[in-house]
C-alpha cells in the first residue's frame, strides 16, 4: 500500500507515527513544549468509546458481559478496555471490526480540530495507525519514530506490564517499522538516549 498524497496548504501539519512503544509520546510532549498544538488520535479513540457513547454501546452489543466493566449496571455502556484489548489483539477480524467503528469517528474529530486551529502556523497529529488508517492525507509531512525491534518489545513489556507473547501480539497488529520508515518523510532514530533524540527533533522542527 502506497502512502496517500500529502495535505497541501499554508499550515504545517506534522503527522507523528511509529510503532507501539517506539517513543511517540516523548516526541509529542517535546513538540507541545515548543508551543505546537498536539492532536492525539488515542485521545479521540478513547472518547469514541467513552461511557454512554454510541461507540461503547455498539461494542457492548457485540461482546456483552465479556467487555462490560465490573460493577456497572447492565444498562450502563462502560467498557473494560483491557478485556476488549485481549479480544481484538487475538482475533484480527474483531480488531478490523473495532477499527471500522472507531476510525471514522477519529477522522471526524481531527477534521473539526484542524478547522478550529486553521490559523496556527503548525499542528502535530499523533496517530499510531496513521498509514494503516489512511490518515496521512491529513498531514503535510510524516515523522516516524523508529527504534530497534528488541527495544520496542522490552519497552512495551515494561510500560504495559505484558508478557513477551502478549507484547509481540500487539506489535504484530501494526505495520512493521520498516514499512512505515519507507513511507515517512522524516525518521527519528530513538535507539539512543533522550539527548540524541532531542537533537534530531530540533533539527527536523527547524527544517521547513
Amino acid at each position: 500500500m502506497a502512502s496517500s498524497p500529502r495535505w497541501n496548504g499554508p499550515q504545517r501539519r506534522i503527522g507523528l507515527t511509529g510503532g507501539i512503544a517506539s517513543g511517540k509520546s516523548t516526541v509529542a510532549h517535546w513538540l507541545a513544549e515548543q508551543g505546537l498544538p498536539v492532536l492525539d488520535a488515542d485521545v479521540y479513540a478513547r472518547e469514541a468509546l467513552a461511557p454512554g457513547s454510541q461507540g461503547a454501546r455498539s461494542v457492548l452489543e457485540r461482546y456483552g458481559d465479556a467487555v462490560r466493566a465490573q460493577g456497572t449496571e447492565f444498562t450502563a455502556a462502560v467498557i473494560d478496555r483491557s478485556a476488549l484489548g485481549r479480544i481484538v489483539f487475538l482475533a484480527p477480524p474483531e480488531r478490523q471490526w473495532l477499527e471500522q467503528l472507531v476510525h471514522p469517528l477519529v477522522r471526524e474529530r481531527f477534521t473539526r480540530k484542524l478547522a478550529a486551529l486553521s490559523a496556527a502556523p503548525a499542528v502535530v497529529l499523533v496517530i499510531p495507525l496513521l498509514f494503516e488508517a489512511g490518515l496521512d492525507s491529513l498531514c503535510s509531512e510524516v515523522w516516524v519514530v523508529d527504534c530497534d525491534p528488541d527495544q520496542q518489545l522490552q519497552r512495551l513489556m515494561a510500560r504495559d506490564h505484558l508478557s513477551a507473547e502478549a507484547a509481540k501480539t500487539r506489535i504484530d497488529a501494526q505495520w512493521p517499522l520498516e514499512r512505515k520508515r519507507a513511507l515517512a518523510d522524516r525518521v527519528l532514530n530513538n535507539q539512543g538516549n533522550l539527548s540524541a533524540l532531542k537533537s534530531q527533533m530540533e533539527q527536523l522542527l527547524n527544517t521547513p
